[in-house]
């Protein structure tokens, strides 16, 4: 077999194994072992493989993941997801299906300090589903409008997503968070418009009753203030100074898990089994996703000595499809893929394949990069995977309440993703404005 044959084997041997079950790190380290021991020899595999653990994971920027994560769950243990809503709440009660435009934008604030979408799914479903079906919405369509904005988490910064995404590409991860500011403001404002027009057009749709009488919890102004001063302090802390210049990304992820420790400790919601089990689940979550990283990159290797990638760029690029041909084609596909298998794994997946190519279509990676993070994310709310839906299904946990209403409640928020990113393909200066100042 020649190596670009070898290539195409390796890739459909992996779809073959993903399909049957395994683990897909472990099923990209396997094919890309047989790959490279195929082309050159089981010597260089070794060889290859060790130098890829070296030099994919020694790299002081994957110490963000841990920090970023480790931040996201103690803000969640500390009930900064709750005092985000009822700041919101208070603010558009007297709007049009306000709750719901309200949960839009308290996830957008939560998203800002998170960086993980099921963390967002997991508080809002706990904290907007009861108030909005206690005023008259329909559950599903309470949990439509927290699985969708949901994926907000991956998109407005600090991301997860977004950082993978940065160490695939060899893009700046601080270029990365700034790029996703726009679409992400973009993404919120949709969202809000759909709802208002859900509201209007479908009333039987959004509400279970037209006449509401049940009392909003009031605040007083000093308690409002006291339940927005540690998100506000949160995002001053993190974005204020990775923005500003003050901290790299590395050193926000500290400084921003520093605060939020602090919170819960002030809060007193962190005793000492809760705070060792957050450790225990971002020792584990960091794991996993440096283990994907570190097969992705072997991956990438044995792809890139196969030639693939390269065969692939002068397919589409040199026929009728043309670069947007491609660029369709890789969403496309993105989106499928997305009800199948999870955000990470898409990405760790196709990446190494598309990369190239879009470098060879001459697009800005960076701009690449914020519409792979929309297609990804449209997986959450897809049938039969939809990661966000069954997160907020077992979170809510009510019998009458089933998969498929969730699932038809998101439906309006896909169709609100697909708005968003065909705008954000008409105009990339949203994704790559602030990114290139």
């Amino acid at each position: 077999m020649s190596p670009l044959e070898i290539g195409y084997a390796a890739v459909a041997g992996l779809i073959v194994l993903i399909y049957l079950g395994m683990p897909i790190a472990i099923g990209m380290l396997g094919v890309s072992f047989l790959g490279v021991a195929m082309i050159k020899s089981d010597a260089v595999a070794l060889r290859m493989l060790g130098a890829v653990g070296n030099d994919s994971l020694r790299e002081y920027l994957f110490a963000v993941v841990p920090l970023f994560v480790l931040m996201g769950l103690l803000v969640t243990v500390s009930n900064v997801g709750k005092d985000t809503f009822d700041v919101f709440q208070k603010m558009l009660r007297r709007v049009l299906a306000g709750l719901g435009i309200a949960t839009v934008f308290a996830n957008a604030v939560f998203a800002s300090i998170t960086g993980i979408s099921i963390a967002s799914a997991t508080v809002f479903s706990r904290v907007a589903v009861p108030e909005m079906t206690r005023h008259g919405y329909s559950k599903r369509f309470a949990t439509g409008v927290v699985a969708g904005s949901s994926v907000l988490g991956m998109m407005i910064p600090p991301s997860l997503l977004m950082i993978v995404y940065a160490v695939l590409a060899e893009e700046s991860v601080g270029r990365m968070f700034l790029a996703g500011i726009g679409p992400g403001l973009l993404l919120s404002v949709i969202f809000a418009l759909t709802i208002l027009l859900l509201a209007r057009r479908r009333k039987d749709f959004v509400f279970d009753e037209t006449d509401v009488a049940a009392e909003f919890e009031e605040f007083s102004a000093a308690q409002l203030v006291r339940k927005s001063v540690p998100i506000l302090a949160l995002m001053l802390l993190v974005l204020g100074g990775l923005y500003g210049g003050l901290l790299n990304p590395t050193e926000a992820g500290a400084a921003g898990a520093a605060g939020a420790l602090v919170i819960a400790l002030i809060r007193r919601s962190l005793p000492r089994r809760t705070l060792w089990r957050l450790m225990v689940e971002t020792g584990q979550i960091t794991v996993s996703v440096l283990f994907l990283i570190l097969a992705a990159t072997f991956f990438s290797r044995m792809l890139a000595m196969s030639g693939v990638p390269r065969e692939l760029a002068g397919l589409f690029l040199g026929s009728a499809f043309g670069p947007y041909g491609f660029l369709i084609f890789y969403l496309v596909l993105i989106i499928l893929l997305g009800c199948l298998i999870d955000s990470i794994s898409i990405m760790l997946i196709v990446l190494p394949i598309a990369l190239p190519v879009a470098q060879e279509a001459g697009f800005d990676l960076i701009w690449f990069g914020v519409l792979t993070v929309v297609a990804v994310e449209m997986g959450l709310l897809t049938p039969p995977f939809g990661l966000s839906v069954y997160t907020i299904k077992s979170a809510i946990d009510d019998p009458e309440l089933t998969v498929g209403d969730i699932f038809r409640g998101a439906f309006p928020f896909v169709v609100a993703m697909l708005v968003a990113l065909a705008i954000l393909i008409l105009f990339p200066s949203i994704s790559t404005w602030l990114a290139r100042l």
